[in-house]
């Protein structure tokens, strides 16, 4: 005797398979889209101030191509450090006006080549500018940059009032 085979329960839908498939998969889509939409990788509720500067909001647009810095509180002065690769000093430009330090930055690269059956011309133009507003304490008048193998420093002396305002609080035994 042959085995009958086991029938499976179906359910029936009143749309053709495969609509009801693409409607699933339309929504996973408009998902996964909406998901790499509003990713911000500097928008992850950062502070606005840190070490007492005034951190500029990047747009998504911007973010791939400014430098990577980093501010530092020292015992006597900031220090802001710039990582530029492929510039030198003659290429970048610090300037600083109504407490507000700028730095902008140029780069022009060009690159040819012609040899026998082929010629290639390569071009990348790159700019970039930050601004930073300055903490109070900070002494104009000596501030003072250096630009070594790609990486710019630039230091910013605390004044002596600044330097003096942080102080040790002892703590007594309850």
């Amino acid at each position: 005797m042959a085995d009958d085979p086991t029938k499976l329960p179906v359910t029936k839908s009143t749309e053709p398979n495969n609509v009801a498939e693409r409607k699933s998969l339309g929504s996973l889509r408009r998902d996964i889209d909406r998901l790499f939409e509003d990713f911000h990788p500097f928008d992850w509720r950062l502070p606005s101030r840190i070490l007492g500067f005034e951190l500029p909001r990047i747009s998504r647009d911007e973010w791939q191509v400014l430098p990577a810095m980093d501010l530092i509180e020292k015992e006597d002065a900031y220090e802001i450090t710039a990582e530029l690769p492929g510039l030198d000093e003659k290429n970048v430009e610090i300037t600083l006006s109504n407490h507000t330090l700028t730095l902008k930055g140029e780069k022009h690269e060009e690159k040819e080549e012609q040899q026998k059956g082929h010629y290639l011309s390569e071009r990348r133009y790159g700019a970039f500018q930050r601004n930073f507003r300055l903490p109070d304490g900070v002494d104009a008048d000596n501030i003072d940059a250096a630009f070594a193998k790609g990486v710019l420093t630039v230091r910013l002396p605390k004044t002596a009032e600044a330097k003096k305002a942080e102080k040790t609080i002892a703590i007594k035994a309850a």
